[in-house]
């Protein structure tokens, strides 16, 4: 039987009491039954203190429990968090350096087409002038040969 029962149960032996008249409102009780609910409840009370103190030690094991997970879960996500942040400055600073290497790699791409450009040109130059010096020379010849025709006819 549980405490809260024996209680009402004492209540009610209480209340079913005969009062005395010219007592002054005091009242007959059946003695050995009030002894018997008394004895039920210092019996049946340490076993529930047990049950409320187990019940007390598992709530703060579990609110214990939750707090270690929370904050397994806050440390976790503080960890990711880093990570994506390392991540993130790592694509920044591969992004920068790709930057780099195109403008780089423009730049010396605009300079090998400006040698390459002045190389062709300083070729184109010189065979302009040597095919013009074997154009001279074919003239001469040319010019020779008449000459020789002219006088030798």
């Amino acid at each position: 039987m549980k405490v809260e029962d024996l209680i009402i149960e004492l209540r009610e032996v209480v209340d079913d009491a005969k009062v005395m008249p010219l007592s002054g409102g005091k009242c007959i009780l059946d003695i050995e039954h009030v002894r018997e609910i008394l004895d039920d409840i210092e019996e049946t009370l340490p076993q529930e203190v047990r049950q409320a103190k187990a019940i007390v030690a598992d709530r703060s094991q579990i609110i214990a429990d939750a707090k270690g997970e929370a904050e397994s879960i806050v440390r976790s996500a503080e960890e990711r968090k880093r990570s994506l942040v390392t991540q993130n400055e790592i694509v920044r600073q591969a992004q920068a350096e790709a930057n780099d290497i195109i403008t780089d790699a423009k730049t010396k791409a605009k300079e090998m087409r400006k040698a390459v450009n002045e190389y062709v040109d300083d070729i184109m130059k010189r065979t302009d002038e040597i095919l013009t010096q074997q154009v001279n020379e074919v003239k001469k010849t040319r010019q020779s040969l008449k000459a020789s025709q002219r006088t030798g006819n």
